[in-house]
């Protein structure tokens, strides 16, 4: 009799373990997922931001129309890009087109002094500023679910149930740097 109720409260720990050890491996991957979307968010933003950015500036440089072209096919690729790789290299290009059309802002004092510029500008390192904080949330909740799913004997019910590992979003330094007018 001893034996059976030593098996039974056994067999209670052991799926008392699983069912944790799965709750925890959900709500994990939820972070995951969340702070994936916080990223989607301040990029969409982001994305809103660059067309006010370039008709202003087109109003004081329309001859500059080549910057004003990769900078609308820079965005137009960030936002169609799928998957972690894609999105770190169209991120990265947004960011360096962005960069020259900062650097043609500087050839024009009138925009340069225009509060419409000034205010795009600040929102628009709001946003780039909101991106790399989204990007550090995504990836410490990221390393922290593969780290479960690789650590024994979590991986076994990982394994079991088909958890996923989830690439990190790594954007080159050059992709993580804010835009800057300089005056």
């Amino acid at each position: 009799m001893e034996l059976i109720w030593a098996l039974v409260i056994f067999g209670a720990a052991v799926a008392m373990w699983l069912i944790l050890t799965y709750n925890g491996l959900i709500r994990s991957k939820n972070r995951v997922e969340e702070a994936w979307s916080d990223i989607e968010v301040q990029m969409k933003r982001r994305y809103d931001l660059i067309p006010n950015l370039i008709n202003t500036v087109k109003g004081y440089a329309k001859h500059e129309e080549g910057v004003f072209t990769k900078v609308t096919e820079a965005r137009t690729a960030a936002m169609g890009a799928t998957g972690m790789g894609d999105h770190a290299k169209a991120e990265n290009m947004l960011s360096e087109t962005l960069k020259s059309l900062f650097a043609v802002s500087e050839n024009y004092p009138q925009l340069q002094a225009s509060d419409n510029f000034l205010e795009l500008q600040r929102e628009l390192t709001d946003a780039e500023d909101k991106i790399m904080a989204s990007r550090r949330f995504y990836n410490a909740n990221t390393r922290d679910f593969n780290t479960k799913l690789q650590v024994f004997p979590t991986n076994l019910i990982a394994g079991t149930f088909g958890f996923k590992a989830w690439d990190f979003f790594d954007a080159p330094d050059v992709a993580a740097e804010t835009p800057v007018v300089k005056f």
